[in-house]
């Protein structure tokens, strides 16, 4: 519920449907021991480490897993803007969600094996 109240409920209404999913896509997958908590004013999943951030923005969603996913899934993130940590994500069109996941897991195993 942290994230309802702390960020999600503070967006625009007509962002608020597709925040929650993008939470949910991304509660999913977490362990049980997550933390969700606020970081640099964007929503975190914390397993050990920050695993993602995620946001809305002027013109896109985004969400931040930092640079070693971006890399490894650069090829299926062809179709979207990118940066050293930041994946964004269009306002009109659906979320990735099984690329989504795989950035999760990918990001869960390097903590898990480090």
């Amino acid at each position: 519920l942290a994230f309802k109240f702390q960020y999600i409920n503070k967006q625009p209404e007509d962002r608020r449907k597709r925040l929650t999913e993008l939470y949910q896509i991304m509660a999913a997958e977490m362990p049980a021991k997550t933390i969700e908590k606020i970081s640099y004013q964007m929503p975190t999943f914390r397993y050990k480490k920050n695993i993602i951030y995620f946001g809305s923005f002027s013109d896109h969603y985004g969400i931040f897993p930092g640079s070693e996913p971006i890399v490894k899934f650069k090829e299926e993130l062809k179709g979207f803007k990118t940066s050293k940590g930041t994946i964004q994500l269009p306002l009109d069109k659906p979320f990735p969600v099984e690329l989504i996941k795989k950035i999760i897991h990918f990001n869960l195993d390097q903590v898990e094996n480090k």
